[in-house]
């Protein structure tokens, strides 16, 4: 019996990955589109698939996981994940998807399409499991086509999806109390979706035990951060980088112009799976 290959392609909802689910419409019909829903992402990222299925003209697989953030945080002793332990990740992200293929990818092959650009050095999707997961190969489009982060905006422009409206004011996607974002990006959520940052302001806690403070932010609790005389701090260096950034490289896009502030903030990392 010949050996089955079935494509999948992981969206975040940000750019990259929806461009790239576009790049890949016509050239692999049989392409399958799938996001894991964490259920504690942003409205404007639902919002944003929506409109992206219908582009594509088939269907999003959602991922829903069967055990919620809330359960994984309560296994971790109400530690909540960092850039040192990324256990959100893992367990809400990645480990869904492989579930859903494991009765499939046993003996046969999968291509994982991951959107990693061509002026991009980065490393993509790695199996959590080393048995019938290595039949997970993981295929980089972009790459390998020499399309870089101008092309992401065009081909988003060209078929009228555009950006998604947290773009406005945050530069990566991934759940609404990301540890990744940024003091500003933190402010944006504050202003943008009170109820959401309330709720992330909630899962920060004191141990008077240990001494250890549980907290989003590195150095600073969401309460601390959202009293106005700090939110006016932050959104003034915020406007002041902005018009420097301007004035460095003129007609840029706004996305571009706020990356760079951001970058020059905090440019560790954010996981792939997650931001793309």
């Amino acid at each position: 019996m010949a050996e089955k290959i079935r494509h999948f392609l992981g969206l975040s909802g940000g750019k990259d990955s929806s461009a790239l689910a576009i790049y890949m419409r016509d050239k692999e019909p049989e392409m399958e589109y799938f996001f894991t829903d964490t259920g504690k992402e942003l409205p404007e990222t639902y919002e944003y698939l929506d409109k992206l299925e219908i582009l594509l003209g088939k269907p999003i697989i959602r991922l829903n996981v069967e055990r919620d953030f809330d359960h994984w945080l309560t296994l971790h002793g109400g530690m909540l994940p960092s850039s040192q332990v990324r256990w959100c990740t893992i367990k809400l992200k990645i480990r869904p998807f492989e579930k859903y293929i494991e009765e499939y990818v046993g003996k046969n092959k999968v291509y994982h399409y991951i959107a990693i650009r061509a002026d991009e050095e980065r490393i993509g999707y790695k199996p959590l499991k080393t048995t019938s997961h290595r039949n997970i190969i993981p295929k980089y489009p972009f790459k390998e086509d020499g399309r870089t982060k101008e092309y992401v905006y065009q081909i988003l422009e060209d078929n009228g999806l555009g950006l998604p409206d947290y773009y406005k004011w945050r530069t990566r996607s991934g759940c609404y109390f990301c540890f990744f974002q940024r003091k500003s990006e933190w402010v944006g959520l504050l202003e943008q979706h009170p109820d959401l940052f309330e709720l992330a302001k909630e899962y920060e806690k004191f141990n008077p035990e240990t001494g250890e403070h549980f907290t989003w932010s590195q150095g600073e609790s969401l309460a601390e951060l959202s009293k106005p005389e700090r939110v006016a701090e932050i959104k003034a260096r915020t406007e002041q980088a902005k018009t420097s950034k301007k004035k460095e490289k003129p007609n840029r896009r706004l996305i571009e112009i706020l990356t760079d502030v951001h970058d020059d903030e905090d440019d560790e990392e954010p996981c792939l799976i997650c931001h793309k």
